[in-house]
């Protein structure tokens, strides 16, 4: 999990920052082959991930692990999302949703304040805003997850603490990045910005 978000994460950057830097340069022929390498290693990195976690998904009974290896299949869906064209993009992102949803699903029996279940919330809600372009549903998910873990963060455990309360934290720095691009609309998205567990 960990070696595959790194080399993910890590092409990521390079694909944000090359699509900046090629839409404020004109003369962009290398940077485009540059991006479009990167977008290529991203999508088999993405296939190899997504079929690996649908064999796994397939012989799991717990819930706990479920919505893990679904939250992570819904992500790399995401991942692969992000830098696809908008037919593609449309198909990548609604099997994240779909992937999303059953984690969601699985995780109805687990704690508000469980950090799986945080973090599945946390990239349900940034899914929404980045890649579904719905703020609103995107602040409705991240709200209701802290509302409902804040509620219930006397009853945490001493062993999950640190881990529930750091994507709290997360999930309300997006939920004040984002209402505050809400209301002021001239402010310029910083995916950056938008934490993902």
């Amino acid at each position: 999990s960990v070696a595959y978000k790194n080399v993910v994460g890590a092409r990521r950057s390079s694909w944000r920052m090359i699509s900046s830097l090629e839409s404020k340069n004109t003369d962009s022929s290398t940077l485009v082959e540059y991006r479009k390498t990167i977008e290529e290693e991203l999508r088999t990195i993405c296939e190899e991930v997504i079929n690996l976690l649908t064999k796994v998904i397939e012989n799991i009974e717990a819930a706990e692990s479920k919505v893990f290896f679904y939250k992570m299949k819904a992500d790399y869906y995401r991942y692969g999302a992000e830098v696809k064209v908008q037919a593609e993009k449309e198909k990548e992102a609604e099997k994240a949703k779909e992937a999303y949803e059953s984690a969601n699903e699985a995780a109805k029996g687990m704690a508000t304040t469980h950090p799986i279940r945080l973090g599945l919330a946390l990239n349900f809600s940034v899914f929404y805003y980045e890649i579904m372009n719905k703020p609103e549903e995107a602040c409705k998910l991240a709200k209701k997850a802290f509302d409902e873990a804040i509620a219930e963060l006397d009853n945490l455990k001493e062993d999950s603490y640190k881990d529930s309360t750091l994507i709290m934290q997360l999930l309300r720095d997006n939920l004040t990045l984002w209402t505050s691009q809400e209301a002021d609309p001239t402010d310029e998205k910083d995916e950056d910005n938008n934490g993902d567990d």
